[in-house]
C-alpha cells in the first residue's frame, strides 16, 4: 500500500501467492508419506525446520536427507550441524556441495557423520535418495541443503508417486 500498489488488487495477489520455493515445500502430502523440501543450510535452520514439524506431526517419526553446503560452513558449524541433525529420528548424509570452494582437508561427510548421534544414519550418494527415502520407515522425510539437492527433489518425487 505505502509502495503504491493498488488496494483492490492485494487480496487476489495474496490468494495466488504460493509460498518461496524450497522452503518448507510440501511435494508429497498422504496419510502414509509426506516429503517436504527445504533450503536450509545452516543448524539454527536445522534447528526450526525441525521444531515445525515436529510441532505439525509430533507423533510421527522424521528422517532427513542433508546435502551440506560449503566446506567452510562445515567445518565452522560442525558442531551445531551435529546437534541440529541429531534431532531427526533419520539422517541420510550427502557428501559436502562445494560450490565455489576447494576442498579443506579433513573436512568431508564422513567427518560430520561420526559426530551425529541419531538413532539411524547413513552416508548415501544422489544415486541411492530415491531408494532410501522409499526405504524409510519415517512417514516425515525431508530434502534439505543449499546445494544441488534441490534438482533431486523431482527425481524423488516422481519415484515416490509411481512406486506407491
Amino acid at each position: 500500500i505505502s509502495a503504491g500498489t493498488p488496494t483492490p488488487c492485494l487480496p487476489k495477489a495474496l490468494f495466488s501467492f504460493k509460498g518461496v520455493q524450497r522452503r518448507f515445500s510440501y511435494k508429497i502430502k498422504r496419510e502414509d508419506l509426506v516429503l517436504i523440501d527445504d533450503y536450509a543450510h545452516h543448524p539454527t535452520e536445522l534447528n526450526a525446520l525441525h521444531q515445525a514439524v515436529s510441532e505439525m506431526y509430533p507423533n510421527d517419526k522424521k528422517s532427513i536427507v542433508f546435502q551440506p553446503h560449503l566446506y567452510s560452513r562445515t567445518r565452522d558449524f560442525a558442531t551445531g550441524f551435529a546437534k541440529s541433525l541429531s534431532l531427526f529420528d533419520e539422517v541420510l548424509l550427502l557428501d559436502i556441495y562445494p560450490a565455489r570452494e576447494e576442498p579443506i582437508p579433513g573436512v568431508t561427510s564422513e567427518w560430520l557423520f561420526e559426530q551425529i548421534s541419531s538413532p539411524y544414519k547413513k552416508l548415501i550418494g544422489k544415486d541411492e535418495i530415491p531408494k532410501s527415502i522409499k526405504k524409510s520407515a519415517c512417514r516425515i522425510r525431508l530434502m534439505v541443503g543449499a546445494g544441488d539437492i534441490g534438482a533431486e527433489v523431482e527425481k524423488v518425487t516422481k519415484y515416490l508417486n509411481n512406486e506407491s
